[in-house]
């Protein structure tokens, strides 16, 4: 019970410390919507004036800090400068698309990058574990606007098979998930083939080989259980860090969705709507972490002991 409080108490200061430092790194940038808006239009500075202190922003800094924490606590998000909508609606109305291709690559980068590590570790004959470790290497190292970019001229371009931009049907969903569970499994892959290695040389492996039991048994039934439980959190972990992939993958096939709001946003100056993304994400990312530290105490003994 204690170490439950422990984690929800680290988690509400993991929440806590990322909307302080986005509420006041918003704060030193210079200019906001308001001001840039009316500006571009030609309406002479005291009728910004007057327009930003209908909003709050004229306040001292720490008046809109202890105001915004409070709208937090009570579940409100506040208002776009630029639409005057509400937040909340307008994040509930780009997290689906978001949500299926953050899913979608999710689930694709688990089996890929687990794939991935798994033969990278077991030296298969062939030249089989050098590319699958040369595949990991390329995802971990190559920026993901140029693998999609490179994914639109071979599939959309040259071959034809898929379309480049748009969300209006499944096949739209197609790439942008290769893309960006491509550029996810390097992670999965490399930490998946290093705990493989090391419990390959672990002494229980070699109890087990000195039994009589096939390779293969000692790989399926003992290395990897062991191996994997680890793998667990370094998933959850790249959950959590899908969104700045969003950004970039929605913006480059076109797609509606949170990653593709938040880049509007911090474009225009929204400040408000920039903080409500940075909220959604903080609490998803805290959440994940927990709920994949628990799965692995639930999993894995020693970590309970």
């Amino acid at each position: 019970m204690i170490a439950l409080i422990q984690r929800v108490g680290l988690m509400l200061v993991v929440i806590w410390l990322a909307v302080t430092l986005a509420f006041f790194a918003l704060r030193v940038l210079p200019g906001d919507a308001i001001q840039s808006q009316l500006a571009q239009s030609g309406v002479d500075a005291e009728t910004i004036e007057v327009r930003r202190a209908e909003q709050g922003l004229t306040d001292p800094v720490g008046v809109q800090y202890f105001r915004f924490l409070t709208d937090i606590l009570r579940g409100d998000l506040g208002y776009s400068l630029l639409s005057r909508e509400p937040i909340s609606d307008m994040i509930a109305r780009s997290l689906l698309p978001t949500a299926a291709l953050a899913f979608g690559a999710l689930i694709l980068a688990s089996i890929f990058g687990i794939s991935l590590g798994v033969i990278g570790a077991l030296r298969v004959g062939g030249g089989v574990s050098f590319f699958a470790r040369l595949l990991t290497s390329l995802s971990l190292s190559t920026p993901i606007y140029y693998t999609g970019t490179l994914g639109i001229y071979i599939f959309s371009v040259l071959l034809g098979w898929l379309p480049s931009a748009g969300a209006s049907s499944f096949n739209h969903l197609i790439l942008p998930v290769l893309v960006l569970g491509f550029h996810t499994a390097g992670s999965i892959a490399r930490v998946t083939q290093a705990n493989v290695r090391d419990v390959l040389d672990a002494e229980f492996i070699q109890v087990a080989r000195a039994k009589g039991l096939s390779e293969k048994a000692v790989i399926l039934r003992h290395a990897l259980q062991a191996a994997l439980l680890p793998v667990v959190q370094v998933i959850a972990l790249q959950a959590g860090f899908l969104l700045s992939g969003a950004v970039i993958t929605e913006s480059l096939f076109v797609r509606p969705g949170v990653g593709r709001l938040l880049l509007d946003a911090t474009l225009q100056q929204d400040y408000p709507l920039v903080q409500g993304i940075v909220v959604l994400s903080a609490v998803t990312y805290a959440a994940l972490n927990m709920l994949a530290d628990t799965v692995r105490r639930l999993l894995d003994p020693r970590v309970r002991l």
